[in-house]
């Protein structure tokens, strides 16, 4: 009596969302009803499978996602419907088989820097290899590019043996290559999962696996050598004493646009909205679609495309075809002919279809159309019910609960408790950069007094998934928005400025008791913070919490008060050198400045009830400041604009007798540094002066009077030089002091009748200072070329 031999499993090397494997995982599925289908996918989700035969839109995805103390990662699995794991889902379920995915759960390590499952080539070792076993083929076939290569290969319509050639194309681009240690790791839980199916399958039942092609001939392999132990998946372990780790998965919503190779995903097929279309209509059918769209788009952007140009396109297309032997043109044949009949001057960069990843700079917007259009608009929708994070509720009932509906502008008060909430709130989504949530106007600095602050509110069709992957960071919009601003903190690489803006975040957004441990950075980053731009004014931030944070815990804290003693010596430090500023740094100079101004005049103050206890107990000292600021203002090797601020600063200062005797005429002190500098650097000098001391100098007349004096000495071609800096230095004050300054030179000139608006108007709205000086200067220009033919001006 013979022994029937059981089959061996089917496993289908395939290319992530390409239509021509969709199809034929789908048809092979139909065709022999396997008992069990295995899908390459995490397989932690087997427990909800039953979620994707709701009613969602295509594409969506699975963002899986691992969270603890020290780290964050998460990792996406899409689905559009020409994807073949999507197929093998649907046919697995129409013919009742067990579908089981077989993969890792995304928190595993081997998929620690790896943020789509569904890569074409996912080892960086095994890049080269394919890359030359592509390139030959390539050559041998004469195409340009993988995605070509493919194309030829494999999404022909008249391919009859697709899956005798994907197997021998897998064969040959795996070779003997054993993979990384993270693939390894992935392809025995693969194989594991393969074994324990073929032991339940009983009689001639089948087992059809649906893989990427990388991995199906290491499957082939390893499935028989392995136990037919139903596979598990432990959860994963936080290290270095950390708390439990937080990690999960659900389906969210996804766009073509994320899944377009050409917008960097390292997956699949590129051109999503193409491959869907082939998928619907099929090749003559997507054709239809894309050139219809592409002369749609063409005419809207007023870009040339006439009739002869889209007849020559059509022409040249099944030209292209007939060349390469393909049976009706494929999307390369199509590009390549609307290049060749659209694109009408030299191409400054590749054809995008020739390389992948993002389009390169130069490339010609024809072409950026077409790539756009290609890609496509599509969004996917979850369907009703689908289950979802609980940040996901949280957010919407904090939302009811504040009366903010997403949509439109909001103007918040924050003298208002209730506007308060509702500012907070807001800035808790924004630090999870929630689409659709954008402050447009408001102070800075969150304990600044301002008053006002205004948001634009939508709800664009990614915001939904935004939503559910921030439930990674935690379940309350709270938990969830302090743990990313302390993600985000740790990894500011030590430096102070992210680390002060970091703290000056969380006042807005009211997130108290930041850790510990953070705060303890802070006093790393004084130490090794090598530029007085970036340290002095993130001591401004943390200064500001010291004396106000009560509401976030910081208001005296002990870490706090000894970051900003050492900070604050350090500044002093950095500053001392003669140093060139660049112009980028000078506000950020400037405000330097101010924030050492500012502890320098709470820690001096004469009368206690004016302080706050925790700047009574910095131990700094005002009279080395002081000194510092005067020798900084009397050194011609320091920077104009570094001169005039400390000269301000000192001045600002003297508020006591001892100081008004060290200072007795800060208008002369003033003037007679601007008057040693040359036209060029008055501006810079300026911008100093009137950021650290406008209150001191502006109520003097006498200084109006000099300043007016030292500009009119100037030639024309020093003023009209000097005017870009000069119009930027006046920018430091006020609206008001701008106004009381410009009436102050208007009596001077005999003017006092014209309105202040004379001197403060712009006469246009989007003039810089740097045009009106070129305009001043092409005025002269032709000045003197009137002159010299004797024609007066």
């Amino acid at each position: 009596m013979s022994v029937l031999k059981k089959p061996q499993p089917l496993i289908l090397g395939v290319r992530h969302h390409s239509p021509a494997c969709a199809r034929l995982v789908a048809s092979r599925i139909r065709e022999l009803r396997p008992a069990f289908v295995l899908i390459e996918g995490p397989a932690d989700f087997n427990a909800r499978l039953d979620e994707f035969a709701l009613p969602h839109r295509l594409p969506i995805a699975i963002y899986s996602y691992l969270a603890s103390e020290h780290a964050h990662s998460g990792s996406w699995s899409p689905f559009a419907e020409h994807s073949p794991e999507w197929q093998a889902l649907q046919a697995g379920r129409e013919v009742r088989a067990e579908v089981r995915f077989i993969d890792l759960p995304a928190w595993h390590e081997a998929f620690s820097s790896l943020e789509n499952r569904y890569a074409d080539v996912t080892d960086a070792e095994h890049e080269a290899r394919a890359d030359a076993y592509e390139s030959a083929l390539a050559e041998r076939v004469a195409v340009q590019g993988r995605d070509a290569l493919w194309d030829h290969l494999f999404e022909d319509e008249s391919a009859d043996d697709l899956q005798e050639r994907l197997h021998a194309y897998f064969t040959r681009l795996r070779g003997d290559d054993p993979g990384s240690l993270g693939n390894q790791a992935r392809e025995r839980m693969m194989a594991s999962w393969i074994a324990w199916a073929m032991a339940q399958a009983r009689g001639d039942e089948r087992v059809l696996v649906v893989c990427g092609g990388y991995h199906a001939p290491a499957l082939a392999r390893l499935w028989p050598t392995l136990p037919a132990d139903l596979p598990k998946t432990d959860e994963p372990v936080a290290g270095d004493g950390a708390g439990r780790p937080r990690f999960g998965s659900y389906l969210v919503p996804y766009t073509f646009k994320r899944l377009d190779a050409f917008a960097g995903y390292a997956s699949g097929m590129p051109s999503p909205a193409w491959y869907q279309w082939v998928w619907e209509h099929g090749g003559d059918g997507a054709a239809r679609h894309a050139l219809q769209r592409v002369r749609e788009r063409l005419r809207e952007q007023k870009l040339a495309a006439s009739t002869a140009d889209l007849m020559a396109l059509h022409l040249r297309a099944q030209g292209l075809a007939r060349l390469r032997a393909h049976a009706k043109p494929l999307r390369c044949d199509w590009l390549d002919a609307l290049a060749g009949a659209l694109v009408k001057d030299a191409l400054d960069a590749p054809l995008p279809w020739s390389y992948r990843g993002p389009l390169r700079p130069g490339t010609d917007p024809v072409l950026v159309l077409a790539m756009d259009v290609l890609a496509g608009e599509t969004a996917g929708q979850l369907a009703p019910g689908t289950p979802q994070p609980p940040l996901v509720s949280a957010v919407e009932a904090e939302l009811v609960a504040l009366g903010i509906e997403l949509a439109g502008t909001l103007e918040i008060d924050l003298f208002k408790d209730a506007d308060r909430q509702k500012s907070r709130v807001l800035h808790r989504l924004a630090i999870l950069r929630l689409p659709g949530v954008q402050r447009s106007a408001g102070a800075k600095l969150a304990l600044s007094g301002s008053r006002k602050e205004s948001w634009r509110l939508s709800r664009p069709f990614e915001q939904q998934a935004a939503l559910i992957e921030a439930g990674a960071w935690g379940a309350t919009l709270f938990d969830a928005a302090r743990a990313r601003l302390e993600d985000e903190l740790r990894q500011a690489g030590g430096r102070i400025a992210p680390l002060a803006e970091g703290l000056n975040r969380a006042a807005w957004a009211g997130l108290a008791a930041l850790s510990a441990a953070l705060l303890d950075d802070l006093s790393r980053a004084i130490a090794n913070e090598p530029r007085f731009e970036d340290l002095a004014p993130a001591l401004g931030i943390l200064h500001t919490l010291l004396r106000h944070g009560a509401a976030l815990q910081m208001a005296d804290a002990p870490v706090l008060r000894v970051v900003i003693e050492a900070g604050f010596d350090r500044a002093l430090w950095l500053l001392e050198p003669p140093a060139a500023i660049a112009a980028a740094d000078v506000d950020a100079h400037i405000k330097g400045h101010l924030a050492l101004r500012q502890i320098v005049a709470d820690v001096g103050a004469e009368t206690a009830n004016t302080l706050n206890t925790a700047v009574q107990a910095l131990a700094i000292e005002p009279e080395r400041a002081l000194a510092v600021w005067r020798r900084k203002a009397a050194d011609a090797a320091s920077a104009p604009v570094s001169r005039g601020a400390a000269l301000g600063a000192a001045m600002s200062l003297a508020g006591g007798k001892e100081e008004r005797e060290k200072t007795p005429d800060a208008v002369a002190d003033a003037l007679g540094l601007l008057q040693t500098l040359p036209a060029l650097a008055l501006g810079d000098a300026l911008a100093g002066l009137l950021a650290l001391a406008r209150e001191a100098l502006l109520v003097e007349p006498a200084f109006a009077t000099g300043m007016d004096a030292t500009l009119q000495a100037l030639d024309n071609a020093d003023f009209v030089g000097a005017l870009p800096s000069l119009r930027g230095a006046f920018g430091w004050l006020p609206a008001r002091e701008r106004g009381a300054l410009a009436e102050q030179i208007l009596t001077l000139h005999d003017a006092a009748h014209l309105s202040r608006r004379a001197l403060t108007a712009h006469f246009k709205d989007d003039l810089t200072p740097e045009e009106v000086a070129a305009a001043q200067r092409a005025e002269e220009t032709a000045a003197r070329s009137l002159a010299a033919w004797g024609i007066a001006v």
